[in-house]
């Protein structure tokens, strides 16, 4: 679903009453910004945050970001954590004077046994102890602090107080959310620490910025790096946790009346606090969350405003790189005071059949005056005759919203399908004393959607699930939204087979649901990976905003995404803690309720690694149950549960490295590890997953699971397993003069491994796919008629050595020929997970020359592949997924670089350097290569190919047109260049 506006902005008009808005206006607030981080900086130092209170705490030491003043800021999402689990850390205030203080609240970050000291001093140096508690495992008061026998009204005052902690428990360090005093009358006090300046701070409204960095809009400020070794690999690398300030200025007109002003954001990471003129407008918890901000009180009209965001991102607080920032869309929304609220339209079809469709339309109608309104709601559909509702009258009371039901009857509809995504636009009309003062426009799509025990139904018609799931960055461009970088991941999946994505595992970028509306892709559309219980070691994960954001979270989520036709369900979590607890079915069914209550057209699942948590009670509270690597539980859960939906919501894991291949090639999963990088024969993966082949046989034995959504789609940024624990381990080196080195460089580096990026993904960083993403295809596109050969052929020093070679392919015989002799045929064994689905032939002696598979499929002629010894690099080719692009500073064009012989073919080994340069009105945004060992960045114009590919990504800039040229070069190797055009951008999409 997307919504238009009509953009009808005008600034400076000096009335004394603004006349009334014809429409919603809604126009792009990316552009024009300052920027400024602090807290964590990317060269690993801590930069204070300028203005900003200082408390008199003081610390033995300090992890990371979680500084000593966290433990008394008021936040409980913040916190003090020593540097390690030794004992005797402290954390000393400073009242400034001495104060008497009857009780000390604690809260821990979590619940473990510990033994603590309190202590008072007149001075800072000299000590007296004034109260302890051994075994302390959560929140505790410590009271009557000067002993059971003194009395409070004798009780010392001090003006220093520090907290020790003698011993954490099971190695855990000390780690404080708060610490809270209180004095004998009952009130809590804090340590006095320097007031806040109005004009030192950042949201100030006369704060200086100049020195500040001017950007656009959306920004994800860790993806420019610099990659750090020794930061953690699951997280990419990147410098992600700190703080992150945004200001821009803009002029409201002076007539602005009553008219309402609001802004819109899709996404900022994290914990936003939005300043309008200095004065909090607004704040959410959830990162990935979107929000709108009411800022028509704050507002200054016919005088220039400025807007603040802070946006922070709290060590520990993922498990995967997140991103930075303001790093999506931010628009400007200006209503008159009654108006269609904030994804206030919802539209379902209850009935469809060939003949005709209801539409069920509910408007909610925001009055924001002071007096009552009776307006009219009116719904069409735009290009079809007839299709239009009745006009419903209502009054809405000041100050409140009512939420108006209509329908519409369409005849011969035309079907949201795969294939035929057929998309309709509702315009919804609101009057006032037979005035418009609103209009809305949403698209939606008619189709039929059934979860059936036996699988999954589209227009009455069973659709087998041939999913991947998606984390939300965008490779080199980082968590940065581009809807050309989300269009360009579906059109390279489609290629493959794939109908349908899960958003792993959070609210996605509006512009990927339009995309797969526009494309016709499925979408399980997931909401979160925590709930109320810590998952491993995030000390500062989603469970520290659960009660008091889940579910304002939920129920944005759905009314920002009901009218997808795309989305078939809603994913209350992924693998939570609470799978096997009372309390997890308790929150279980409070999300159920919460969903259907704001959707009840569309079904709830969650995705379960516990493999008990189909039958404890806890998967049967969900409509759809999901799997997550338990091929071989689907039988069982059949049979036991005949009645319930299920699918296989997160499969394989299978791990690779594109074009690396490791020698001698075994089965063992945990066999194909070399060098930080994965052996591609598509056989390996980590402790808890599996090759493809033994879901494809678990599915075809159990034709009544849905499909499967296998893990992942694309490599994205952190999570690198098996290597992702920061772990050197000597066995993933291929020999031991390797392996000692390597040992010794990362000993250096606290032994923290290079990886900084997936090798789960079937196609790689950049879009480049890996041999597994043809195995895919072989099995998802039955009538494709293709076939694949793996490895490559350039193996010199290998001479005579056994080389397996594999195919993938849709056929069900092949022959495989090396320089023309025949090395065996081999037939395909229905149902076999290991001879089932692909072809391979073990004992291959490596020759330089030509492997070439001949398939056939029942007997007839099918598909040919051949891989050829190539010769060195002599040139390098350049090719564009599109030449010609809009200078808009959104539109992006990949540029492919392929690394040739002096016959043209591509060189599976070339690692040369890579240099690019452009001229003509664009700019180079990121350059990749699919390396997971990659350390060198993405924001430059540099970059090593790998494996005989590389990629640049190239930008219009905003405003302009003309011709491009992009050169790359290479020592020694013949200059190439590609011709682009920046095509003039339109009014309307400079408005976007």
């Amino acid at each position: 679903m997307k919504t238009h506006w009509t953009l009808l902005l005008t600034l400076g008009i000096s009335v004394a009453n603004a006349a009334p808005l014809p429409a919603t206006q809604r126009e792009t607030f990316d552009f024009g910004w300052k920027h400024a981080r602090f807290g964590n900086m990317p060269d690993g130092t801590v930069q204070p945050e300028p203005g900003a209170e200082s408390a008199p705490l003081t610390s033995s030491s300090h992890e990371h970001q979680n500084i000593a003043m966290n433990a008394m800021d008021g936040n409980r999402n913040t916190r003090w954590c020593a540097a390690n689990a030794n004992p005797g850390h402290y954390i000393t205030a400073d009242f400034g004077k001495p104060v008497a203080v009857s009780q000390i609240d604690v809260i821990w970050e979590k619940a473990a046994p510990r033994d603590y000291v309190i202590s008072g001093s007149d001075n800072g140096k000299t000590w007296t102890d004034i109260a302890a508690r051994i075994g302390d495992n959560g929140t505790e008061s410590a009271q009557n602090l000067y002993g059971k026998n003194q009395k409070p009204a004798d009780s010392r005052a001090y003006r220093y107080y520090k907290f020790t902690v003698n011993g954490t428990g099971g190695g855990n360090w000390a780690s404080i959310r708060e610490i809270e005093f209180t004095d004998a009358a009952g009130k809590k006090i804090k340590p006095a620490g320097e007031k806040l300046n109005a004009n030192k701070v950042p949201f100030g409204a006369n704060f200086d910025d100049t020195k500040w960095r001017s950007l656009n809009l959306p920004h994800d400020w860790a993806i420019e790096g610099p990659f750090r070794p020794e930061l953690e690999n699951e997280t990419g690398k990147l410098p992600w946790v700190g703080i992150g300030w945004y200001r821009k200025s803009f002029d409201v007109p002076a007539d602005a009346g009553e008219h309402r002003y609001y802004l819109d954001f899709d996404g900022v990471l994290s914990m936003p606090k939005v300043y309008v003129n200095g004065e909090l407008a607004g704040e959410w918890g959830y990162g990935y969350s979107s929000f709108r901000v009411d800022i028509s009180k704050h507002l200054k009209p016919g005088q220039k405003n400025t807007v603040a965001v802070r946006a922070e991102n709290l060590p520990r607080s993922s498990r995967w790189y997140p991103g930075a920032g303001i790093y999506r869309h931010v628009w400007l929304t200006k209503t008159n005071p009654v108006h269609v609220d904030n994804w206030g339209v919802s539209i379902t079809t209850p009935q469809v059949s060939k003949d005709k469709a209801t539409v069920e339309i509910k408007t909610t109608v925001l009055n924001t005056s002071d007096k009552p309104a009776i307006v009219s709601v009116e719904n069409a559909v735009a290009g079809v005759a007839g299709a239009a509702g009745k006009p419903e009258t209502v009054t809405i009371p000041a100050g409140q919203s009512k939420e108006i039901t209509s329908t519409i009857q369409l005849g011969n509809p035309k079907l949201w399908d795969l294939d035929t995504p057929h998309l309709y636009d509702l315009a919804t009309t609101i009057k006032l004393d037979g005035k418009i003062i609103d209009k809305v426009n949403n698209t939606f799509g008619v189709r039929t959607v059934e979860w059936k025990p036996d699988g999954f139904y589209l227009n009455g018609r069973k659709v087998r699930i041939n999913g991947v799931c998606q984390h939300h960055d965008l490779g080199p461009l980082g968590a940065a939204v581009y809807a050309r970088g989300y269009e360009r991941q579906l059109e390279i999946l489609k290629e493959m087979g794939v109908n349908s994505i899960r958003t792993s595992h959070n609210p996605p970028a509006p512009e990927l649901l339009e995309a797969c509306d526009r494309m016709g892709i499925l979408v399980d559309n997931e909401l979160f990976d925590i709930w109320e219980h810590q998952k491993y070691d995030k000390a500062n994960g989603y469970h520290i905003l659960w009660k008091d954001w889940h579910v304002k979270d939920l129920q944005n989520f759905v009314k920002r995404d009901r009218n997808h036709p795309s989305v078939i369900c809603w994913s209350a979590g992924n693998e939570i803690d609470e799978q096997g607890t009372a309390r997890g079915k308790e929150v279980a069914q409070e999300l159920v309720r919460l969903f259907h209550e704001a959707d009840p057209s569309r079904k709830v699942t969650v995705g379960c690694n516990n493999p008990n948590a189909w039958k404890n009670g806890f998967g049967e509270i969900f409509d759809i149950y999901g799997f997550n690597y338990k091929p071989h539980l689907y039988g069982e859960f059949i049979k036991q549960r005949p009645n319930q939906p299920v699918i296989a919501s997160e499969t394989s894991s299978c791990v690779s490295t594109r074009g690396e291949y490791y020698f001698p090639v075994k089965w063992g999963i945990g066999d194909g590890f070399f060098n930080y990088q994965v052996s591609s024969y598509d056989l390996y993966a980590p402790g808890w997953a599996y090759r493809p082949d033994r879901e494809f046989a678990a599915q075809d034995a159990n034709p009544n699971i849905a499909g499967e959504y296998v893990w992942t789609g694309f490599d994205y940024l952190g999570e690198p397993t098996p290597y992702n624990q920061d772990r050197a381990n000597a066995g993933n080196f291929s020999n031991p003069e390797e392996a000692k080195a390597a040992l010794e460089r990362f000993a250096a580096l606290g032994n923290k491994a290079p990886s900084r990026s997936s090798y789960f993904g079937i196609v790689d960083l950049c879009g480049f796919p890996k041999d597994r993403f043809f195995i895919y295809q072989a099995h998802w596109r039955p009538d494709l008629k293709m076939a694949h050969i793996l490895p490559h052929w350039n193996w010199e020093g290998r001479e005579g050595e056994i080389t397996p070679v594999h195919v993938y392919s849709s056929g069900d015989t092949a022959e495989l020929f090396l320089n023309g002799k025949s090395q065996g045929v081999r037939v395909k064994k229905p149902g076999s997970d290991t001879e089932g689905y692909r072809f391979f032939w073990n004992d291959v002696k490596y020759e330089p020359g030509e492997l070439k598979v001949v398939v056939t499929k029942n007997g007839q002629p099918w598909a040919t592949a051949t891989r050829a010894t190539t010769g060195k690099t002599a040139a390098i080719d350049l090719q564009a997924d599109r030449t010609a692009i809009a200078g808009d500073a959104r539109d992006i064009s990949y540029v492919t670089v392929t690394m040739k012989d002096a016959k043209g073919n591509t060189v599976p080994t070339a690692k040369e350097p890579l240099t690019f340069t452009v001229n003509g009105p664009a700019e180079i945004i990121g350059v990749c290569n699919g390396n997971p060992v990659d350390l060198s960045g993405f924001q430059k114009n540099t970059i090593d190919a790998f494996n005989g590919l590389a990629q640049v990504i190239v930008r219009g800039k905003r405003g302009e047109s003309g011709p491009v040229t992009l050169t790359a070069t290479s020592p020694g190797i013949k200059t190439a260049t590609i011709k682009l055009n920046i095509a003039k951008p339109t009014a309307e999409q400079l408005k976007k």
